[in-house]
């Protein structure tokens, strides 16, 4: 028994990697691609290579839920299409053991998800986001279409590129007044965190009065603002892309400010409930080899599977934007589309056993 249990194992496993490559390939191609029409200043095609290496991890954690449902999908089909799935249960193996055997290649996929997701994939995004904003020239001028905004209190921040290590570049500032007056701007090259506080160099700042304005500048000025650096590392990064603690640690600093936190607690759950929904998509996969999918060709299978995963992701895609428009709970918009497959798998297995 525990040979065969190996031999679905290491099918299974087979295919799943085997699909991980394609897919991975394929987004390595496209993302060249994309990023070689980006090009500007210092970022040339070999900058436009490394950021799409540096950004491996974050599309291998993108495509470990698909590569764990089509892998079990094609692998178990291949047993099917060549009776071996009749031969193993004629042996006297169950379909329960039969679905434990292709769920622990599922296992260890969530298991590296975990580890990529919080620890590696955040990382390297934060690396490839912010030498390519200087590569751009982020710290000559102020960069609207790019950067990241941010909201403290009555100042509006915008910050060109973030270095990991706690260095902004293209730093701006709006102060307003209660009535949203503006009452000054100010341009700072660089900011850097040194001794627990933050430090604005070659600024330059506009002072607002009524029948006047005033221009400045300074080599240095300290700058007064709740945020840390470990914050900063966290906006620099689109919220798909956190690290489950630093998702759960902005959202906290967003409520404290009275903002709106909703976007941040909607991709905390889905990354949350990853595990989870990678587990029941590989259930649908094995319930569609038991059940419709039997005798199926392979094209067939992995047409459906794309289908299947497709709508899945499409799914929790559509609900949670309608979570922040229609001000529903966000973990209701993850775990609706996870509900439905689970119901879907259980009861596709129910009519086999």
């Amino acid at each position: 028994m525990r040979r065969i249990d190996r031999y679905i194992v290491s099918t299974v496993a087979s295919s799943m990697l085997l699909v991980l490559a394609v897919v991975l390939s394929l987004d390595f191609l496209f993302g060249f691609i994309a990023e070689t029409e980006q090009l500007k200043n210092d970022y040339q095609v070999f900058e436009a290579f490394m950021y799409v290496v540096t950004t491996l991890p974050r599309r291998l954690y993108d495509y470990l839920p698909l590569a764990a449902f089509m892998g079990c999908l094609i692998g178990l089909g291949a047993l099917a299409k060549n009776s071996e799935l009749v031969v193993i249960r004629a042996a006297g193996v169950s379909t329960i053991r039969i679905i434990f055997s292709a769920m622990k290649p599922a296992l260890v996929v969530v298991c590296l998800g975990l580890v990529f997701g919080e620890f590696v994939a955040p990382y390297t995004e934060k690396i490839a986001q912010s030498q390519k904003a200087l590569a751009q020239g982020a710290a000559t001028h102020i960069n609207t279409r790019g950067g990241l905004w941010h909201r403290e209190g009555n100042t509006f921040m915008h910050f060109n590129a973030v270095e990991p290590n706690g260095v902004l570049h293209g730093v701006s500032l709006q102060r307003y007044d209660e009535n949203r007056k503006l009452l000054r701007s100010t341009f700072a090259r660089r900011a850097i965190f040194q001794r627990g506080q933050w430090l604005l160099e070659d600024l330059e700042e506009t002072r607002f009065y009524d029948d006047r304005l005033e221009v400045h500048h300074f080599f240095l000025q300290v700058w007064e603002t709740d945020l840390s650096p470990s914050l900063l590392n966290v906006l620099i990064v689109k919220p798909d892309y956190l690290s489950i603690s630093g998702l759960y640690a902005y959202a906290e600093y967003l409520r404290e400010q009275d903002l709106n936190a909703a976007q941040y607690l909607m991709s905390f759950w889905k990354k949350s409930l990853q595990p989870l929904s990678t587990a029941v998509l590989v259930l649908v996969a094995i319930s569609f080899v038991f059940g419709p999918l039997r005798s199926a060709t392979m094209g067939f299978r992995v047409f459906s599977g794309v289908v299947v995963g497709l709508l899945f992701k499409y799914a929790q895609d559509l609900l949670g934007p309608s979570s922040l428009v229609f001000g529903f709970d966000p973990i209701l918009a993850t775990l609706v589309p996870i509900i439905i497959c689970l119901l879907v798998g259980v009861l596709l297995l129910r009519r086999v056993s």
